[in-house]
């Protein structure tokens, strides 16, 4: 079976739609990783999608699973397929858990029923971001790195690595770990401090991209302002080039009952616009890659 990709957007996203009745996975895994390596957004339209089949097609390109701690978790999934559930207002610019050493190396959306209005997923290529920045701005994301801040109940940090997951198995998960400085109170929950760098090299052709949580976290962390690793505040100004930067290069997924879309999260943050039509329905899935 011969894959017909079309161009999705000014980022090089594709879409596969559905031709002669095939199911997701019918389609040629190692075509679908071609495309997913080479696009970094990969819509597939008119197959049905929904939360199992996502399950399912997801299975075959990941090797394990984590969770987000906000998202309630879909019953019969195992606890890896999850409502998109959290408010109904704009989600600012992001990459899933990338305030934390738990990023995952992508994300899966399905649709059942899209907002009547509005609630479209944003998405912006890291790369293009980059290539928008200032030089001199550039040169301060290379020398300072973000802070971000954490604090996860036992509950949420077994999210990430398990429902039986033991303080030892947190301990060694962290242990060691780039960036991480982390504090286990006696309740067994965790506070957790990670530095990272806002840009990062891409899974696939090892590309700068300016890939990070820095505007969703901006003013969350610790109800105060972030700061890089040297203590400065990361000001207004800088948010305001950023933003700028993130004007120019966003997209959008117009969601149809039965999408199912994977986002290399590596290189690319995603986000939503405000709706406020409570019957939408959007699960995701995050995973770590098997290629």
């Amino acid at each position: 079976m011969n894959l017909v990709p079309q161009r999705l957007d000014g980022s090089g996203g594709v879409l596969i739609s559905r031709c002669n009745g095939e199911s997701l996975l019918d389609l040629p895994t190692e075509s679908v990783k071609s495309l997913m390596r080479s696009a970094g957004v990969v819509m597939f339209r008119g197959f049905d999608a929904g939360p199992e089949m996502m399950k399912q097609f997801a299975d075959q390109y990941s090797y394990k699973f984590n969770r987000d701690r906000l998202r309630p978790t879909v019953e019969g999934s195992g606890g890896h397929v999850q409502m998109v559930t959290e408010g109904m207002g704009y989600v600012d610019p992001h990459c899933e858990q990338a305030n934390s050493p738990f990023r995952p190396d992508a994300l899966w959306f399905t649709c059942t029923k899209p907002a009547a209005e509005g609630g479209e997923t944003l998405y912006w290529d890291g790369i293009r971001l980059w290539a928008a920045l200032s030089d001199e701005l550039k040169d301060v994301f290379r020398q300072k790195k973000l802070r971000f801040f954490q604090r996860y109940s036992k509950e949420k940090w077994q999210l990430f690595l398990g429902y039986d997951a033991t303080v030892a198995d947190i301990k060694k998960e962290l242990d060691g770990v780039e960036g991480v400085s982390y504090f286990l109170n006696a309740d067994e929950a965790l506070y957790l401090e990670y530095v990272s760098s806002a840009v990062v090299q891409t899974r696939y052709g090892h590309v700068e991209a300016f890939a990070n949580s820095l505007m969703s976290e901006w003013k969350n962390t610790l109800g105060d302002l972030m700061t890089f690793d040297d203590g400065s505040l990361i000001t207004e100004d800088i948010v305001q080039e950023v933003k700028t930067a993130l004007d120019s290069c966003t997209e959008a997924v117009d969601w149809q009952p039965g999408d199912l879309v994977f986002i290399d999260n590596s290189r690319f943050l995603h986000g939503r616009n405000g709706f406020t039509d409570t019957t939408r329905k959007i699960y995701s899935s995050l995973s770590f890659l098997n290629f």
